[in-house]
C-alpha cells in the first residue's frame, strides 16, 4: 500500500535551536516543514531532526557517530557553529569541530549540506569576518553544498524574530526552509 513502506533514505539534521524550533511549536519549524515537503516531492526520504537548543560544534561532534550508526543518513544537514560564535570560541576550534563532523559523515558515505551563520557586528570585524569565512572554507575544502547564511532573507527584519532578537518566529520558518531547499534539492538522488 502506498505510504506505508519505510523510507529508504534519511536526512539527518544536526543543528542547534534554529533547527530545533526554539520558542515555537516544533511542527512549525523549518525542519518539520522540510519533512512535509519531502513527503510531497521526494517520498523516499525521511527527516531525522537531531537538533538540540544550545548545541555547539563540539557537542555535535561528540554525538555524531551514534546518530550516523542509528539513522544511516544519505544526507546530513549540518547547522552548528552559531552558539560557538556567540560564546566567543576561537574560529580555528569551530573550524576543527565542523571539519571533523564533515569528514566523519562523508567517510560514512553521506552527502553534507553545511549551513552557515553570521555573528553580530559587536563581536568585532576580525572575528565576524573569520567566522563567516570558515563556512565557505569548509565547503570548498570538503566539497560540500553550502547555505552561506540561514537567515539571509530576513536577518534585518525584527518582526520575524522572537523578543530575544536571535530566534526566528514561526513566520520566518518557510523562508529558512526555502534557503535550505535550494541547496538540498540537488543532493537528493
Amino acid at each position: 500500500m502506498p505510504g506505508t513502506a519505510a523510507a529508504e533514505k534519511s536526512i539527518l539534521v544536526l543543528g542547534d535551536s534554529l533547527s530545533a524550533a526554539y520558542g515555537i511549536a516544533r511542527e512549525r519549524g523549518w525542519v518539520n516543514l522540510l519533512a512535509e515537503r519531502l513527503k510531497r516531492e521526494h517520498p523516499d526520504y525521511i527527516v531525522v531532526n537531531a537538533s538540540i537548543s544550545g548545541d555547539t560544534s563540539g557537542g555535535g561532534r561528540h554525538r555524531l557517530r551514534p546518530l550516523l550508526d542509528k539513522h544511516q543518513p544519505s544526507v546530513m544537514i549540518l547547522e552548528l557553529g552559531g552558539n560557538d560564535g556567540l560564546r566567543g570560541m576561537s574560529v580555528s576550534q569551530i573550524r576543527s569541530n565542523l571539519a571533523a563532523i564533515i569528514q566523519e559523515t562523508q567517510a560514512f558515505g553521506a552527502r553534507v549540506l553545511l549551513v552557515g551563520m553570521k555573528m553580530p557586528p559587536n563581536y568585532g570585524e576580525v572575528y565576524t569576518q573569520g567566522f563567516e569565512a570558515l563556512f565557505y572554507e569548509l565547503a570548498r575544502t570538503h566539497r560540500t553544498a553550502l547555505v552561506p547564511f540561514l537567515l539571509e532573507d530576513f536577518a534585518d527584519q525584527p518582526n520575524l524574530f522572537q523578543p530575544d532578537r536571535i530566534h526566528p518566529t514561526e513566520a520566518a520558518q518557510p523562508l529558512m526552509l526555502d534557503r535550505v531547499w535550494k541547496e538540498l534539492k540537488p543532493l537528493l538522488r
